[in-house]
């Protein structure tokens, strides 16, 4: 009988966290950023290893940004994280390795 209670308080205790979960996610976008961050990622004109995002802060508090650059047959790299205040604009870069195909992509990770 003890054995019913401890799986049955087990499974209660799943279903409320399960719910405060919901809930809190149900909250979440109500603080959400005012304004956005507009990024745009290129390849360098003269070099095809490096991969190059920049990113406007268009919002009303600091952000954290850095590219994520997709290599061509080796490993992707990530450029070093900037900090933007509102309204400011930075870029953030990665070069592939020499034995990579060049970039395949640009991407971002905003923070």
């Amino acid at each position: 009988m003890n054995r019913r209670k401890s799986i049955f308080a087990a499974g209660l205790a799943t279903t409320v966290s399960a719910l405060a979960l919901t809930v809190g996610g149900v909250a979440a976008p109500a603080m959400a950023l005012a304004g956005t961050v507009d990024c745009d990622g290129w390849v360098h004109n003269n070099n095809p290893d490096h991969g190059i995002a920049g990113c406007k802060n268009n919002t009303d508090r600091t952000v954290t940004f850095r590219a994520e650059v997709v290599c061509g047959r080796a490993f992707d790299v990530s450029g070093q994280w900037v900090t933007l205040a509102p309204g400011q604009y930075n870029e953030s870069s990665a070069v592939c390795p020499i034995y990579s195909t060049g970039v395949g992509g640009v991407g971002w990770t905003i923070e």
